[in-house]
């Protein structure tokens, strides 16, 4: 008992201006979890979360003992609460019971001096406690394929890369597949995290749906677009969407470069932001004349992205390019991954800007030739849009409309290459960051 009590010594010669942060901390924390509840009409609000929190604050600061007393303190109020709801109406609130104990929690955190884990932990509790319905409705329409994708991205990610050897295990220096599996965890978590996002909203309609779409598969997405709009008596509309896919294409790519070799920026940037622009000129001029169409609707479904059969593809693809452009660039020099670059692209853009952005990471070429990579790989991904509507689309004249709109995108493209080539743009930005 008397170590319970025992005072810390920052207590007895506290620091005011350290204290009155940690208060304003505590209850700001208390009261923004509070508000939501509040909201949803619960019984503990505003005032109960600021307590809780403030709570868990001062007990640090008189003595590390009162901890423990106040979180049985803490306890004993939720199991109240809850019985006293279970007699009145039948129903627990467990969800408010988790959010007033983790309250507590952030408010000792909070006394402890910590003040970014406990604010980003009470707007994250904020925000899963405020998308209820959001995630019940996502959780809800979940197939068992996405949760076996979750488990398997989990798998491959936390239990088989720390067994993977970072090193080269051939005498040619060719692959090292630590490396290997950073990229195609890297490639399937961006493409799961946007698939989530595209469950989400893509009943808002096809356009938000291209956005999301894009950032997935590409591909798939311009070939599922194609289709709707058809089938829908609206083929007008697949310039803008089409636009949309390369759009979220491009930005990808360019961030999959950035993760693994940040100088790249300085070779994707100006491009891939030229062929953005051009793009979103093209939006902008066609959905001033969408009013002909009406509201567009629908909504896009696609695969999830996790899949043993597709990690494996993206794993045997990311191997065939990486020691495939190693070995031509040791042989033609840099033409010899351009050309990788084009090839991989047709296939898949992402794995093969993934595999550049590798071979810079351990010097094999540098920066500006992943970069460039990662230009022409999107470029040729974006051509594979070109076939695609020309078999789905039947409106001869919307196809032509088409093709010129797109041809002028991967003219961007190249006019901003040559630019970057003759003025030494890159090189100029390279030099600024080093």
């Amino acid at each position: 008992m008397i170590k319970l009590l025992e005072l810390n010594e920052q207590f007895v010669h506290f620091n005011v201006a350290a204290i009155a942060l940690k208060i304003a901390v505590a209850v700001g924390m208390g009261m923004l979890i509070g508000l939501e509840r509040n909201w949803s009409h619960k019984e503990a609000g505003i005032r109960t979360f600021s307590i809780v929190s403030l709570t868990g604050m001062l007990a640090v600061q008189i003595s590390s003992g009162l901890v423990i007393g106040g979180l049985i303190a803490v306890c004993l109020l939720v199991v109240i609460s809850n019985v006293k709801s279970f007699l009145t109406d039948k129903s627990s609130e467990m969800t408010t019971s988790a959010a007033l104990i983790a309250c507590y929690v952030l408010g000792v955190l909070t006394g402890l001096g910590h003040i970014f884990t406990p604010v980003a932990s009470a707007i994250v509790i904020t925000m899963l406690l405020a998308w209820k319905t959001e995630l019940s409705r996502f959780a809800g329409d979940l197939q068992t394929s996405e949760i076996r994708g979750a488990i398997l991205l989990g798998l491959i990610g936390f239990v088989i890369y720390p067994l993977l050897p970072d090193r080269y295990v051939d005498k040619w220096n060719l692959f090292n597949p630590s490396d290997a599996w950073v990229s195609i965890i890297a490639i399937a978590g961006i493409g799961f995290l946007n698939y989530v996002f595209l469950k989400i909203f893509s009943s808002k309609g096809l356009y938000l749906g291209a956005v999301f779409g894009g950032l997935v598969n590409s591909t798939a997405t311009i070939a599922e677009m194609t289709t709707r709009v058809q089938e829908a008596g609206t083929p007008g509309r697949i310039t803008i969407l089409s636009s949309i896919i390369n759009i979220s294409m491009f930005t990808r790519n360019m961030i999959l470069a950035a993760i693994f070799v940040p100088l790249s920026l300085t070779a994707t940037l100006l491009p891939l932001l030229a062929m953005s622009v051009v793009a979103a000129i093209w939006i902008w001029r066609d959905l001033m004349a969408e009013k002909a169409y009406g509201q567009q609707e629908g909504k896009l479904e696609l695969k999830s992205p996790i899949s043993i059969r597709k990690l494996l593809t993206f794993g045997l693809l990311f191997i065939i390019i990486q020691v495939g452009g190693t070995l031509l660039t040791r042989v033609f020099g840099n033409s010899g991954i351009l050309v990788t670059g084009f090839l991989g692209g047709l296939a898949s853009s992402a794995s093969t800007t993934a595999a550049a952005a590798t071979m810079a990471m351990h010097g094999q070429i540098s920066p500006n030739v992943a970069g460039s990579t990662a230009i022409i790989s999107s470029m040729a991904s974006a051509m594979i849009d070109f076939p695609i509507v020309w078999k789905n689309i039947k409106d001869k004249t919307l196809v032509k409309a088409f093709t010129w709109k797109l041809m002028s995108v991967l003219a961007a493209g190249v006019l901003s290459v040559v630019l970057d080539h003759i003025f030494n743009i890159s090189g100029s930005l390279i030099g600024a960051f080093q």
